[in-house]
This record gives structure tokens, sequence and C-alpha cells, in this order.
């Protein structure tokens, strides 16, 4: 389940960490009648009433006249992308008006605040929560939240998540899940979209047939009928198309993900640049998370080096990880999102609408990996 992200912008020290903290419960973010105290974005964890798992982002403030005030401003906008509900705590400076616009462009919902005016007195009182004053001096907030949590639950998004199966199987339809636990899996643990689909089948009364690509053939014998699906890792796509019957339904985790998520249709059109890279194109790889990468890494190792295979040469393969995601797309040939296991709805949405305006395709490591060992037409595809 994704966590409903509700971030917090406005004006250097006009109270937004103190906000943060007091809806929070706890010290989250450092308070400081200095300006620029938040630098990156910090991100707090929680769950709110009627709102369920959430999580809170305090970011830099806009105004800031230091040397790094335009990078952390850079930083704060980059959260819009993933932003589910913002909180704009209005202080009278400026910008307020061109981040309240830039909010609704992005199609954010906004809870409007009080906050805490430098050298004046209180603003008056907005439409959603008032609050007087956000000084760093104010000894207790917590009288504000329950107005606060009732503006963000009438602000929050409809429910609108989809099954990650997509409609594929249902009740008690055999599903065999292939999942590889090579040096890229956490030890220990599953990876989270090998455990959201397999909760999912549970819920669904489906009968799932868990393996390695090792143990497929084994684990098909050992059926008495054909399985409804089988679901693999990207990365294993070639060694189950080898095993597995051409009749027998096949797709991916990362394949599921973007049908949930974002839209696998586009996925699928941009896939088709694959075959007229040329040797010293530019390809961005999009990754949501921030991890360090090993030697069997699917987006900066296998992948670049298929595509290379593919091509017969050397491409310009280039990486942004978390929300580094480039503002002028224009000159790469291709961008191949992750899985997006760790990304919000809205933020794959955003990468793929950014890729539409500039005129370059977008692809993801399910659909690019089906692609590249030929085997798009057999994949099933969710609705």
């Amino acid at each position: 389940m994704d966590r409903l992200q509700i971030a917090f912008f406005g004006a250097t020290n006009s109270g937004k960490s103190t906000l943060v903290n007091a809806l929070a419960g706890q010290e989250v973010s450092l308070v400081s009648e200095l300006p620029g105290t938040t630098t990156d974005p910090v991100r707090k964890a929680i769950e709110l009433p009627g709102m369920g798992p959430c999580v809170l982002v305090d970011t830099a403030g806009f105004g800031d006249a230091g040397a790094l005030g335009a990078e952390r401003e850079r930083r704060s906008r980059a959260v819009i992308d993933s932003t589910d509900i913002a909180v704009l705590l209005r202080s009278g400076h400026p910008e307020d008006d061109h981040w309240a616009q830039m909010l609704r462009t992005a199609q954010v919902p906004v809870v409007e605040v009080q906050g805490h005016r430098e050298n004046g007195p209180a603003l008056p009182d907005l439409k959603s929560t008032p609050i007087p004053d956000l000084s760093p001096f104010i000894p207790d907030l917590s009288p504000l939240i329950p107005d606060l949590i009732r503006n963000l639950q009438a602000a929050q998004p409809a429910d609108k998540q989809r099954l990650l199966t997509g409609g594929l199987v249902g009740k008690d339809d055999i599903v065999v899940l292939v999942m590889p636990q090579d040096s890229e899996a956490p030890k220990g643990r599953l990876i989270l979209p090998q455990v959201q689909v397999l909760r999912e089948l549970l819920d669904l009364g489906c009968i799932p047939v868990c393996c390695q690509p090792e143990g497929l053939q084994r684990a098909l014998d050992g059926l008495s009928g054909r399985p409804t699906l089988t679901i693999t890792d990207s990365q294993a796509f070639a060694k189950v198309d080898a095993i597995l019957p051409k009749d027998y339904p096949l797709t991916s985790f990362s394949i599921l993900l973007a049908g949930a998520k974002g839209d696998i249709h586009a996925f699928v059109d941009g896939a088709k640049a694959i075959d007229s890279l040329q040797p010293g194109d530019r390809v961005l790889i999009a990754e949501a998370c921030t991890h360090v990468p090993d030697t069997e890494d699917i987006g900066r190792v296998k992948i670049p080096n298929l595509l290379k295979k593919k091509i017969g040469g050397d491409l310009k393969i280039e990486v942004a990880a978390g929300n580094d995601f480039p503002d002028d797309l224009t000159p790469y040939r291709l961008i191949i999102q992750c899985g997006g296991c760790v990304a919000t709805e809205r933020l794959l949405r955003s990468r793929i609408r950014k890729a539409f305006l500039a005129g370059v395709p977008i692809t993801n490591y399910g659909i690019a990996l089906a692609s590249l060992t030929g085997i798009l037409d057999r994949v099933v595809i969710p609705a």
C-alpha cells in the first residue's frame, strides 16, 4: 500500500518544521530562528486518523537569500512531483502566490494555513486551518492539529488504488511466482513488489506457488493443471520463457506495478524506441529509490549491457536516482523508469507527462527487458 505523501511548503522561517513536529507529536525537524535551518527534505512516516499511512515531508523554505538558497528551492520543487497533498504556509512572502500556482498547475490539492510572518503581525485567518503564529517560540500547537487533520482529510484524493494483478486472476486460480534470490535480493526478506503481489493473491483467494527460476520446471510438474498466470522478476524473463510453455500466460512484477501505478500503454509504446537506438545515444535510467548498486544491478548493469549488445555499440547511459529527475529531458533518446515499487502513482505519472511534453519515449524495466529478450508479444499486459 502506498503511503499518502503530505508535503509542507512555505517561505523560510514560516513555521513548516514547527507544524510538522506538532503534527507528528515529536521532533522530526530541527527548529531554529536561523533562516535555512531545513536544507534537504525531511521525511517522517506516520499514521493519521481517517487517512491511514502517510509520509510528512518538511521542505526547505523558499526566499532563502543564502548561497545555497537556489539549490534548496530546487530540491523543494522536486518534491512536488510525488506530493499527494500540499500544506502551504502563507507568510506574506512575495513568492507565496507563485508556489500556490505551481502546486495547482501540478494538480496537487493544497491546504493553505497561516504561517509565521517575520517582523509583522499575524495574517488574517484563511479559509482553512487558522494558525495565527507559527513562531518557533510557541510552546504548544496541539490545539490546532485536529483542525489541520480535518482539512487534510477533506483534501485527500479519492482512493484510486487498483489491483496489482489487474483482474488477470481470481479465486482458486493457481499463480506461479518466480522470484530470484540473487545478490540484489535483500537479505532475510522479499522485495516489496513480491510481497505486495503475494499478499494480493492471498486476499483474492488464489493459490500462489513460489519458486526460483531453477525450480520452475519442478514447480510446473507438480501442478495438477496449467497455472492461470506466471509472474516473474523481469530480469529472469529469458530463463522463464525458455521453460514455460508458449501458451502459458506470463508477466512480471514490474509490468504489474506499471499497470497499477503508471501508464502501461505509454511504456509499451516507448519500448519501440529501443529498436531505433544508435551508438552514442543518451539513455536515462530513472530510479525512484536510492540504493548502492552491485555487479548484478538491473538498471545500472543488466539493462545497459543488453542495450549495448542489441545496438552493437556503446550508449551514453545516465542514472537519475530518487528525486533527481532532470529538468531538461530533450537530450535523451529514451527514458527507462524503474519498476516504481517505492514510487507513488503521482510521481510515475508526472515523469510520464514530462517525457511526453519533451517528446522523449519512456518505458520501464519490465517492458524494456521483455522487449530486449524478444518476448514482449507473449507477455500479458494488464488492461
